[in-house]
């Protein structure tokens, strides 16, 4: 039963919260396709973390609603917890994230208080981000611990109760600037579960809009869609041929505390 939890769209967002540029309007042009979606090939390997706008920085409340969810190969091919999500449907969930100025050449978030700002890069703080999102879906007493590899800000394990572990790499990614203060990121990444019956792997692909609506009183809306592949060691791989076979879309709200 964990095993379909873990699966389930809240862990799939644990990196929710850079580099490679995509052609442009190529990732807006995905989202407005949901729920029609190829595999996303004009990503780049993933080098160092993840960087977002000077307009993210602080500490927010963030409200995710899933609003859609699709099996595109089903009833072929459906993913472990896919029907189960579907309780989950306009089911307002709040957490707190946190974005953080750090060394552009050292994105460990070692935090900086005194430095030139040029050498400044705003990231997510992934363990705290991490750590409160997940709580708010499974409960605090679900979750033992985050932690992120100190050599790597891409690779990171959930550590839950019963010795079970949920090790998530980021392989890839993209992103794009438009000059209405929108930003669109895309990352791909590995999950391997272990700890249960039998290991578990899939391939999660997170496509998400941010949208600053208000600097006065900063407020930002997003648009996040979830994709779900098969990994090459599920049987049922060849037959997916590189199309997701399972979508997830949720609406942002992020409140500014700090």
């Amino acid at each position: 039963m964990l095993l379909k939890i873990v699966l389930s769209s809240c862990l799939i967002l644990l990196f929710l919260l850079g580099s490679g540029e995509a052609q442009a309007g190529e990732l807006a042009e995905r989202l407005a396709k949901f729920p029609q979606w190829e595999k996303l090939t004009s990503v780049k390997p993933a080098e160092g973390d993840l960087v977002y706008p000077d307009w993210m920085t602080g500490t927010w409340k963030v409200t995710s609603t899933l609003v859609d969810l699709a099996a595109p190969l089903a009833p072929d091919i459906i993913t472990p917890g896919f029907e189960g999500n579907r309780s989950q449907l306009n089911q307002p969930v709040s957490f707190l994230v946190r974005f953080v100025k750090v060394k552009q050449q050292n994105s460990g978030l070692k935090f900086i208080p005194k430095i030139d700002k040029q050498s400044q890069i705003l990231v997510a703080d992934r363990v705290f981000n991490s750590l409160n999102l997940s709580r708010a879906y499974l409960g605090n007493e679900a979750i033992l611990a985050v932690k992120l590899d100190p050599e790597s800000p891409n690779r990171q394990i959930t550590f839950f109760r019963g010795e079970r572990q949920l090790v998530s790499l980021v392989t890839a990614r993209a992103t794009e600037n438009t000059p209405d203060c929108q930003f669109i990121t895309t990352e791909v990444f590995q999950q391997y579960f272990k700890g249960g019956s039998r290991a578990y792997f899939n391939t999660v692909e997170s496509t998400t809009a941010y949208h600053l609506l208000s600097k006065s009183n900063p407020k930002i809306e997003a648009d996040q869609i979830t994709a779900v592949y098969l990994s090459p060691q599920d049987p049922d791989y060849f037959t997916a041929d590189s199309r997701p076979v399972a979508l997830y879309r949720y609406r942002l709200e992020f409140f500014h505390l700090t």
